[in-house]
């Protein structure tokens, strides 16, 4: 998601016009990766809580978030608000790497080989990039849910290799990876496509009618204006809540489905239309479909914020503008 806007298109100084080419994929790449990994890592406590909110476990399914919160180092330490984050790291330097690098790539495709350009072509990009990430990255995200799901003293699985092994063994092969891989399809196409779609119209609308009060030069091209980074919290928190109230309910599902065999009413959860019916007859719209929404809401501008302030910064250290 580029947060800059080319005022003139003069080269940079800073590395020979050949090295800015040559490994432009691979400094892109780093620069998302590392992105996507401070956004995490900053809010891996609230994901632990949200997932075992969404999915009910039973040692904190009566509690809501803040008392889960406060409950989660009561009765696991406070390294227990991280569980699983290790496995995110893994899943997410390449998913924040790729989708960051398959936005540009699919903005581009879009524009200059279709013809589709304006903010229609950033909500397809974003929606495309989104679920690119996804497929590549999904066997990682099933894993690293599995671990944060477990609770102290309640261990089905002893890390991440044990986790591959016993999914692989006990749940189909390659196919236990996917639990749920087409509610997350369907889910982020709007959530991706909505987030890059507004943070991208309010960039260029700030940077087009207030470039002195929003913007400001880049330190590795003075030729390229970038938001300030308290913009970027402002723009990104606000892309991320309308994003996340889309989809919601597809991630309620996706996460359900991706638990499999852990949960009680697994049978009931098989598939997309069916996980979505049992949640809505069982516990409702706000207890069920949308619960844990508030701390998605509380993690929006935090993760926003780390991520286009990351992204923005390793795009200016490794002479990306």
């Amino acid at each position: 998601m580029a947060t800059e806007a080319t005022v003139n298109s003069a080269a940079s100084p800073g590395l020979p016009t050949p090295a800015r080419k040559e490994y432009y994929w691979l400094r892109s790449f780093a620069a998302g990766g590392i992105a996507g990994c401070c956004a995490k890592t900053t809010i891996a406590p609230l994901d632990r809580v949200k997932i075992l909110l969404q999915a009910h476990n039973p040692h904190y399914k009566d509690l809501g978030v803040f008392a889960t919160l406060r409950s989660v180092p009561q009765k696991e330490g406070y390294l227990g608000l991280y569980k699983g984050n290790g496995a995110m790291m893994v899943r997410i330097f390449p998913y924040g790497a790729i989708q960051f690098m398959a936005f540009d790539q699919y903005k581009k495709l879009l524009s200059k080989k279709l013809g589709i350009s304006g903010h229609v072509h950033r909500l397809m990009a974003g929606s495309m990039a989104g679920i690119t990430a996804v497929i590549c990255t999904y066997p990682l995200d099933v894993i690293r849910v599995r671990l944060a799901f477990q609770v102290k003293g309640h261990h089905r699985y002893t890390g991440i290799i044990h986790a591959f092994q016993t999914i692989y063994k006990s749940e189909g092969g390659v196919s236990g990876f996917y639990r749920g891989l087409m509610p997350t399809v369907i889910g982020m196409a709007p959530y991706a496509g909505f987030s890059f779609f507004t943070f991208g119209t309010l960039k260029s609308l700030g940077l087009a009618h207030a470039p002195t009060l929003l913007g400001r030069p880049s330190s590795d091209n003075p030729e390229v204006l970038v938001l300030k980074t308290h913009v970027n919290l402002l723009c990104g928190g606000i892309a991320g809540a309308i994003a996340q109230t889309i989809s919601y309910p597809l991630d309620v599902a996706r996460r359900r489905m991706q638990l499999g065999s852990i949960l009680p009413d697994s049978k009931k959860c098989l598939t997309l239309s069916n996980t979505l019916k049992h949640v809505y007859t069982t516990y409702g719209v706000k207890k069920g479909l949308y619960r844990g929404l508030s701390l998605n809401y509380i993690r929006c501008i935090p993760s926003q914020a780390v991520a286009f302030t990351t992204y923005e910064f390793m795009k200016q250290t490794l002479h990306l503008n």
